[in-house]
């Protein structure tokens, strides 16, 4: 297959690899690529939300002209070529070093979502979020993975709120041409990289590729020509649609995925289903191996032996299930290339407690993995508890369930201004070669009042960052001035200020605040120790009680009593989302225990030397050490009576331990209690919560064994769905 040429408009010959830098998304985290891009015009820079293939293709030519004579650029140009080239060979860093016996063997990850940049809207929240880390560290550490996705042309939703503080969902078309894409092309030059029939007729199957450092993403796309006009929406939008348009996603995703890999030439050695979503991929290289002659049962085993499945959530809602003739539809007599009657295929994702004769995708994918893990610990006894039926007469700590907590990639999230600052302490670009266990340590060393003053800087960026949002809307789409008000044009920098920024889901509660409006009055208005808080996120576009939940703090935003002390961010993306963990004072997370997987978002701020305020659960669980922030404490009890003693212990904490810490100031006007947990935040996130450590988890407990073939251990699940299967197979293929 041969890439499509990704050429931007003109650039100077002394200057002609800014094109390889731009199309390669290692240049977002390496300080002085995007220093080089940013200096071609700062303006532009800005006004495209820090993209440089659409700022390329604004810049004004004589400005590249300029450029391309300028010693000093060119010199800087120089550097940053040197450093892309010594990032990008795939014989240096820890994965060759450490396994050197393991060649060139690849790791194929399937995921729904990438959050990689917010140039690419193909992403909705923490999963795709984590999948983009998890790549970024895979470049770093020269881990040898791929990744598997799908191009969504109208992205997940542009979020509007109305002047009641309903949200609307209006598409979010982009355009390919001012992304890091590479259309990919077959042999004849046609778009179409592999054909899968799925509703009666072909879809045809086309492939972008992007370049995350060391990583090649392959993103699927059924937008083609050949198609029928409704294939060709299949992937339009993420997470769009009703249940058939899901299950061909995914249909896409899993069987499409595995065949445009071996359209390309790739054959993975591992591979890994990021979530649920990728089940299918498992399917798929089941009847490959049952075309080539293998046994039913042989080819479940094989298949083990080299998959890994991560499951992200315990609420119902993150688990698809399609019923009988949703399946018999969209998968077209595919059960018979299996050997299997439609009842046994079935079987396969049969859930252990509810037989209701659909297909599960998280417990097909659990009996098809050799290696299965929750994304934390508390979510690994979560997920035993959960999946225990799989195991019947096994105690739950034996389970073969493991657990890998999420981290997330501090080049990505941790500001340029305290990667600067840590200079001091780690050498000059530290972040090439990053501290590790008790190094991070030395953190103590930083001066109180270089750091505060970073920070209260990292603050300033953040409102005018809001001021700068609601003029944008203001000018755009806003017709009356209320939108002003809650939008965080009233906020100073001087009051405690505190960010709430989630997928707006009812269990992560964030209106548990609101639940005594008088308190909070009370607590955000006093006039010596003013507090403010910032929100943003958004609720799924199907999920009504999620809006209310916004509404409420949207409306909340705009009450004269709370005397614009509350803000509400429209249109939450990674590009908020820096300014905010790197911004505010807190960061508060209000789960109701124990549905939060993980939440990385804390993690993001504590990087960003921001302590956390949250339940003890997700991360928060392991994470918490009574230094580096807050925790509410557990409580007995659900529903109500639980959030009421959650309500309480959080106001509690507020008003006798954080606000106080806040204010207590020392000769300096520096607040050093609050300066001590702020080192203690960004010493724990980096020993144990970076994606650096969760990536070389993954390859040491399952690529490396999955790459050389090791099956050991429990046997698959053998309840009677899976003894079942097995009979049927028996007698017929």
């Amino acid at each position: 297959m041969t890439p499509e040429s990704g050429k931007i408009p003109y650039l100077p010959e002394p200057i002609a690899g800014i094109e390889r830098i731009a199309l390669n998304l290692w240049w977002r985290w390496d300080r002085r690529a995007r220093l080089l891009l940013r200096n071609i015009d700062p303006t532009i820079w800005s006004a495209t939300r820090h993209n440089p293939v659409a700022m390329l293709r604004k810049v004004d030519p004589n400005r590249l002209a300029h450029l391309s004579r300028d010693k000093e650029y060119l010199a800087d140009y120089r550097v940053v070529v040197e450093e892309m080239d010594k990032a990008l060979d795939p014989t240096r860093g820890w994965y060759p070093e450490r396994f050197p016996e393991l060649g060139d063997a690849t790791v194929a990850y399937f995921c729904a979502e990438f959050g990689l940049h917010n140039s690419i809207p193909i992403y909705s929240g923490g999963l795709g979020i984590l999948a983009g880390d998890h790549c970024k560290s895979a470049s770093d550490l020269a881990v040898p993975l791929i990744g598997v996705g799908l191009l969504y042309s109208k992205g997940y939703f542009d979020q509007q709120v109305d002047l009641e503080g309903w949200q609307g969902d209006s598409d979010e078309v982009f355009d390919p041409r001012i992304m890091p894409l590479v259309r990919l092309r077959g042999p004849d030059d046609s778009p179409t990289i592999t054909v899968l029939e799925t509703g009666g007729r072909p879809v045809h199957i086309g492939a972008w590729q992007l370049n995350v450092g060391r990583v090649k993403l392959y993103l699927l796309d059924t937008n083609l020509p050949e198609n029928d006009p409704a294939d060709r929406e299949l992937t339009y939008q993420l997470y769009g649609g009703g249940q058939e348009y899901r299950l061909k996603q995914e249909w896409i995703l899993g069987v499409g995925g595995v065949r445009v890999l071996r359209a390309l030439g790739i054959a993975p050695g591992a591979w890994h289903a990021n979530e649920g979503h990728a089940t299918f991929m498992m399917v798929e290289r089941l009847r490959e191996h049952i075309a080539d002659g293998m046994s039913f049962e042989d080819a479940v085993t094989t298949v083990r032996a080299h998959s890994i499945f991560t499951t992200h959530t315990p609420v119902p809602a993150g688990h698809d299930i399609f019923y009988k003739d949703l399946i018999e539809s969209v998968c077209d007599g595919y059960h018979d290339e299996l050997g299997l009657d439609m009842d046994s295929f079935l079987a396969l994702g049969r859930h252990p407690d509810m037989n209701h004769g659909s297909f599960h995708m998280t417990a097909a994918a659990i009996r098809l993995a050799r290696y299965v893990n929750g994304v934390a610990k508390l979510h690994r006894e979560v997920t035993r508890d959960l999946w225990a039926g799989l195991w019947p007469g096994h105690e739950q700590d034996e389970l073969p369930i493991e657990g890998v907590t999420n981290g997330v990639h501090a080049g990505s999230w941790l500001s340029h201004f305290l990667m600067m600052l840590l200079d001091e302490v780690y050498g000059e670009f530290w972040e090439n070669d990053p501290p590790e266990g008790d190094a991070w340590d030395r953190l103590l060393e930083l001066d109180d009042q270089r750091l505060w003053e970073t920070h209260s800087m990292l603050k300033r960026v953040l409102l005018d960052f809001c001021r700068e949002q609601a003029r944008q809307r203001w000018k755009t789409s806003w017709k009356d001035t209320v939108h002003l008000v809650g939008a965080g044009t009233m906020l100073g920098p001087e009051p405690l200020t505190i960010g709430f920024a989630r997928r707006f889901a009812t269990y992560k509660r964030a209106s548990l605040l609101f639940r005594d409006e008088g308190r909070l009055r009370r607590l955000l208005t006093d006039p010596h120790r003013p507090v403010q808080l910032i929100f943003a996120g958004k609720a799924h576009p199907a999920d009504d009680a999620g809006k209310a939940v916004l509404q409420r703090v949207w409306k909340a935003s705009r009450e004269a009593q709370f005397e614009g002390r509350i803000a509400f961010v429209e249109d939450y993306d990674v590009h908020v989302a820096h300014r905010l963990v790197q911004g505010v004072d807190l960061w508060m997370n209000l789960p109701r225990v124990p549905m939060e997987a993980c939440g990385t978002s804390g993690m993001k701020a504590a990087l960003n030397f921001v302590p956390q305020l949250s339940t003890l659960d997700g991360w928060w669980a392991e994470g918490f050490n009574g230094e580096n922030g807050w925790a509410i404490p557990k409580h007995d009890g659900d529903g109500e009576d639980l959030d009421a003693a959650d309500h309480e212990a959080l106001f509690t904490l507020l008003e006798r331990e954080v606000v106080p810490a806040y204010y207590t100031r020392d000769e300096r006007n520096l607040p050093p209690a609050w300066i001590a947990m702020m080192k203690q935040a960004a010493i724990v996130a980096g020993k144990a919560f970076t994606a650096g450590r969760m990536v070389k988890d993954y390859t040491e407990k399952f690529y490396v064994p999955a790459l050389r073939g090791i099956a050991e251990g429990d046997d698959p699940p053998t309840d009677e769905a899976i003894a079942s299967l097995r009979k049927a197979s028996a007698k017929q293929v």
